[in-house]
């Protein structure tokens, strides 16, 4: 699903530029994402081989995992372009400040483990009280989650492995196309998909269920074969579309007709500025076959500090009658010691009153990030889904191939995109944009894009 239509040999590493010289098949370099710095990964040839078959479902994944491949191609092209002022509008990672009302709680946090009375060691592998409380206070309030409903993870995309474990490799999946790859790729290291083909690129046994603007990006459900759990995030990433009341009644409603489960990925709902819903819970009967994860990567700017939360409803309950909640706290239990107390309390600190005032200033800059994008593409007659309920923008070129568009758009003008066939598919043609960059850089992206376009 996720091939990037380039030819990649088996590995031989490249003469690379380290310490001001020129080195030759010795080690693999790696940019480290947000870091100004390059890191030497060593491969040893070594004589030993143990007679241990590789896991033969990572052996169907496809090339490398879409945001590791893209810092490849990035790390190539300043090799190449050593002096180019390249931008990074493509993997969505956070770009300004925490505000200072939550590092300095997590700074005094961290400064009190040097004490005997402020020293703490293993916290509840659930998570803290007092965040799980303030979590569904302030994000759940109107719509009945409860604290024991809430487990504090140490990120969303996390909790989508953990949740792979919860159901095991025996259940059949659906998922949009496109979307964000992890659903797929985690699913495929469980066993439970085909081999992956070539002609369709799609892997055997998942349902594709396509979500574009022909269909006001939510799938048909009348011509969807039932599977038993659906992966759906709202806004979409990459398409940055929010399903509305209206849908997500009737995804609701699907799952609850076919006995399915459905995985609600609600990382982006902090960026939704209409009425669409914040939560699927927000949806009557949800609570009878929803799980919800969601972060505070996106909205509190904690790629880095690595913080996350997954509701699983009490009335939620397998095909024998067994809750499962209770199967995921034991998963939880035996695969995670908990969230760093240390990201906890930044957590805490977000959600009170004057942390949530400060993170809406953040969600607000990007979202002036979001609408200097759309009407920098909109003007050059590019039709431009989202930039606005999430910080993505879904730029269409008919006709064209995705990775073709990207490397034209890093070549011509440093600037990195996301290629829509990295999402699936149903991304051939598009490219993702990511507004959650620095004023100065968005400007720039939008004169040379321009400049490109024109």
């Amino acid at each position: 699903m996720y091939q990037s239509h380039l030819s990649l040999p088996t590995y031989t590493p490249p003469a690379v530029l380290f310490q001001g010289k020129m080195v030759q098949n010795s080690s693999m370099v790696h940019k480290e994402r947000g870091v100004g710095m390059f890191i030497t990964r060593r491969f040893t040839r070594t004589v030993c081989q143990t007679k241990v078959p590789r896991n033969a479902n990572l052996e169907k994944l496809q090339n490398g995992y879409l945001f590791p491949e893209i810092s490849r191609h990035e790390f190539e092209h300043i090799r190449k372009h050593p002096d180019a002022k390249l931008i990074s509008l493509g993997i969505g990672d956070t770009t300004e400040p925490i505000p200072d009302i939550i590092t300095l709680d997590m700074a005094a946090h961290s400064r009190a483990l040097s004490t005997a009375e402020g020293y703490r060691g293993y916290g509840a592998e659930q998570g803290n009280k007092e965040l799980r409380k303030a979590i569904t206070e302030t994000v759940y309030r109107d719509v009945g989650v409860k604290d024991t409903e809430v487990f504090i993870s140490d990120g969303a995309q996390c909790d989508i492995s953990r949740i792979q474990l919860l159901l095991g490799s025996n259940v059949t999946m659906a998922v949009q196309d496109p979307s964000f790859p992890g659903y797929v790729d985690s699913s495929v290291i469980m066993g439970r998909t085909g081999e992956f083909q070539e002609v369709t690129g799609k892997y055997a046994n998942i349902e594709y269920m396509k979500c574009g603007p022909e269909n006001d990006f939510f799938p048909d459900l009348s011509t969807t074969p039932r599977t038993d759990i659906i992966f759906f995030v709202s806004p979409n990433n990459p398409t940055g579309y929010a399903a509305s009341r209206d849908q997500l009644e009737k995804l609701v409603e699907f799952a609850k007709k076919n006995g399915s489960i459905i995985i609600y990925d609600a990382a982006y709902a902090a960026y939704i500025s209409d009425d669409s819903p914040r939560s699927i819970f927000e949806i009557p009967g949800a609570r009878e076959v929803a799980i919800e994860i969601s972060s505070f990567s996106k909205f509190a700017g904690f790629t880095g500090v690595r913080l996350g939360w997954t509701v699983v409803p009490e009335e939620l309950v397998f095909s024998n009658g067994f809750p499962v909640i209770k199967d995921f706290d034991r998963i939880v239990c035996t695969s995670f010691n908990g969230a760093s107390n240390i990201s906890q309390a930044g957590g805490l600190a977000c959600l009170s009153p004057e942390g949530y005032k400060a993170i809406q200033g953040l969600i607000d800059f990007y979202r002036e990030n979001m609408k200097i994008m759309v009407e920098t593409f909109e003007s050059l007659g590019l039709k431009v889904y989202g930039g606005k309920n999430a910080p993505y923008l879904w730029v269409h070129f008919p006709g064209s191939s995705s990775w073709d568009i990207f490397r034209m758009i890093l070549e011509k003008t440093h600037i990195i995109t996301i290629p829509g066939t990295g999402f699936g598919p149903g991304g051939e043609g598009y490219i993702r944009v990511s507004a959650l960059g620095h004023r100065k850089c968005i400007l720039e992206a939008s004169k040379r894009l321009t400049n490109l376009f024109k």
